[in-house]
């Protein structure tokens, strides 16, 4: 068959990104190991996954994902739509976990589905990281999905607390349910040492950009200023992932960029996607309730459709259709449902075994949503090309999807974070 000059022949999984891809056989291989480790002996799953190590690794992924989404954050377009991004992390993150919740009250009737609809309620900034860009979707949608999934964890961890402790007693469990900790004593102290990470490395930060801009400009010494600044995000990324100071890492996301972390990020982002479908696969070696856990995830995908098409146009005005819809579909779970179910797992048995195959299930939903969507015609947005030529003129320094540099800031750049 002769085709157009140019023209591509129709490529098996064409439309699902490379990284997807390489997740799914992450998958498949951390399940394979996880069989493997019981069948033979070698190792316990279930102690694995319960283990120190194993929540401080989930940990630092999340680390990773939560500073490379919001890295990639266009911070013009969040503070335009900074109203709906409150409205997104707040009240969008209370509807979504009622209907889910309410979904698995109605198929299961067991009180866990209180937790449950929590535990998959928030977006997976890891995943949202990796996949880096949509075509499809404006970079003032972009923007609004990456704030959404870097900053729906406090929210989620305030209903986890609170429904933790209804859902508790009304399982048979008695006295106080380990998630708590110190109940809303602790979380203040953990946003006060979120604070205090966020202010010392903040001020390591500035620090290093004034000495750097006096220092004589060569290559020797942008070398070393650039490692210092990896250095510092290593560590920050670190300290978070002991003590579960996300918040700070969201946060420093947004303040600390350069040209340099943007290239490093790149990589460790689509490493720590990877790696963790491969934790994730330890997790379903050590048990399954698919049923519960196909039923969850759908659940799941569909608030996110419900909230983004009919609670988002109230905050963010003049979104165009096609970002409605992307942002309907963009529903991701990962590394953050499972640390949750991890945590939830001692109180409520069963939890993991449940959210494992619901995370499958709404990544699944997800690709085939955009597989879906790469099949429809294309509609130019308004401003079209312009657009685009317009938001690239603005933003000459971008290197990368993380380089939100503007030209004034390379200039410094040159000097101080090469």
């Amino acid at each position: 068959m002769v085709t157009a000059r140019g023209a591509r022949s129709p490529r098996p999984f064409g439309a699902v990104p490379p990284i997807v891809l390489a997740g799914a056989g992450a998958l498949a291989a951390g399940t394979v190991c996880g069989l493997l480790l019981q069948v033979t002996g070698v190792a316990d799953t279930s102690a694995l996954v319960d283990s120190r190590s194993y929540v401080f690794g989930a940990g630092l992924l999340l680390a990773v994902g939560l500073y490379g989404s919001t890295y990639g954050i266009d911070l013009k377009a969040l503070r335009a739509d900074l109203r709906g991004v409150v409205a997104a992390v707040t009240l969008g993150v209370v509807l979504k976990a009622a209907l889910i919740t309410g979904t698995m009250l109605l198929v299961f009737r067991r009180p866990e589905a209180l937790v449950l609809g929590v535990a998959v309620a928030q977006i997976d900034p890891l995943s949202v990281a990796a996949l880096g860009r949509n075509d499809r979707m404006s970079p003032r949608a972009r923007s609004l999905l990456t704030a959404w999934a870097s900053f729906d964890d406090p929210m989620t961890v305030l209903l986890t607390l609170y429904l933790a402790g209804v859902a508790h007693p009304l399982t048979g469990g008695t006295g106080t349910p380990g998630i708590t900790g110190g109940g809303t004593g602790g979380y203040l102290a953990g946003l006060g040492l979120n604070a205090a990470l966020l202010a010392g490395v903040l001020l390591l930060w500035f620090t290093g950009r004034l000495l750097a801009a006096k220092a004589p400009d060569t290559v020797s010494a942008r070398r070393t200023v650039g490692g210092a600044a990896v250095l510092l995000v290593g560590a920050l990324l670190v300290l978070a992932a002991a003590q579960q100071l996300m918040l700070a890492v969201a946060l420093a996301g947004l303040v600390v960029r350069s040209t340099v972390l943007g290239k490093v990020v790149d990589r460790a982002v689509g490493g720590a996607y990877l790696a963790a479908f491969s934790a994730l696969g330890l997790l379903l070696a050590h048990g399954v309730a698919w049923w519960p856990g196909l039923v969850l995830g759908v659940a799941a995908f569909g608030a996110q459709a419900v909230v983004a098409l009919t609670v988002m146009p109230l905050f963010v005005k003049g979104l165009a259709r096609t970002d409605r819809i992307e942002l309907g579909l963009g529903q991701q779970n990962g590394i953050t449902a499972v640390l949750i179910a991890l945590t939830l797992e001692r109180d409520f048995p069963g939890t993991a075994a449940t959210v494992g195959p619901a995370v499958i299930t709404v990544n699944i939903l997800y690709g085939a949503g955009q597989a879906l969507r790469s099949r429809a015609p294309r509609r130019p947005r308004g401003g079209g090309a312009g657009e685009d030529a317009g938001e690239l003129a603005a933003e000459p320094g971008r290197q990368s999807r993380y380089g939100q540099e503007t030209a004034g800031e390379n200039v410094l750049e040159r000097r101080s974070v090469a």
